[in-house]
């Protein structure tokens, strides 16, 4: 793929970079291809020399990483009401921002984030029926003013995103299974979509959504437009 240049550097970059980093999280249902558009934008983002963390949520620690084990995990000995997956999730998060998150900004990294918030409301709040402010609340108690500058919502029907997810365990020959998540009904996914929609319309000035059924190379030139900004102002 024929990288796309950065515009409006006039300011040396490590000079700007380091007065403080920028945050990037990216939402969307199962299969909508995060993590592909995350691995191209990291890429992209090295060869211009900005110093990048990707990570991803649960995880970003060994606690979020054996977290993610339990809410992802199919175990029949092990049952996870709704309100405990959330504080699961939320444990994650505090630790991922003290350990990860937070030192990154600080030193001036960019952090690309594989969830965070947003998906966290939609899930929970929306289709596990939590409500939206209670959750939000809640996760903003966790996060306080740390917050994405920027959120790509890699939008993409719940029917189409499954097959995708399915389709890439059948090509890998990967002999597990689909996750909790993914293996909830379709109407869960709806759910979560319609949530993310919700938010993506409520919070226009930070979600900015792109159509992820398109080519993956569409897909990340779109994405790529919506993050260039942010990098030009931080060289402007």
């Amino acid at each position: 793929m024929k990288r796309l240049p950065l515009k409006a550097m006039r300011v040396n970059q490590n000079r700007i970079m380091s007065k403080s980093g920028l945050f990037i999280s990216f939402e969307g249902g199962d299969g909508a291809g995060k993590t592909t558009i995350l691995e191209k934008l990291q890429k992209d983002l090295l060869l211009h020399h900005f110093e990048v963390v990707r990570t991803r949520e649960p995880g970003g620690s060994a606690l979020g990483e054996q977290i993610r084990k339990w809410v992802l995990n199919h175990d029949a000995s092990i049952q996870i009401g709704n309100q405990a997956e959330l504080l699961l999730f939320l444990a994650g998060r505090a630790q991922h921002l003290e350990e990860l998150i937070k030192p990154a900004l600080q030193a001036g990294k960019i952090v690309l984030c594989d969830r965070f918030n947003d998906s966290t409301v939609a899930y929970q709040g929306f289709a596990r029926g939590l409500g939206e402010s209670t959750v939000q609340q809640m996760c903003d108690l966790v996060c306080g003013d740390v917050q994405p500058s920027l959120t790509i919502f890699l939008d993409i029907d719940p029917l189409e995103g499954l097959r995708r997810t399915r389709h890439a365990f059948k090509e890998n020959a990967d002999p597990g299974q689909l996750d909790r998540m993914e293996s909830e009904k379709l109407d869960f996914h709806q759910r979560v979509r319609q949530g993310l929609l919700h938010l993506a319309e409520k919070h226009p000035e930070r979600i900015c959504k792109v159509d992820a059924s398109q080519p993956i190379s569409k897909v990340f030139a779109d994405v790529w437009k919506k993050v260039l900004p942010l990098l030009a102002t931080k060289k402007a």
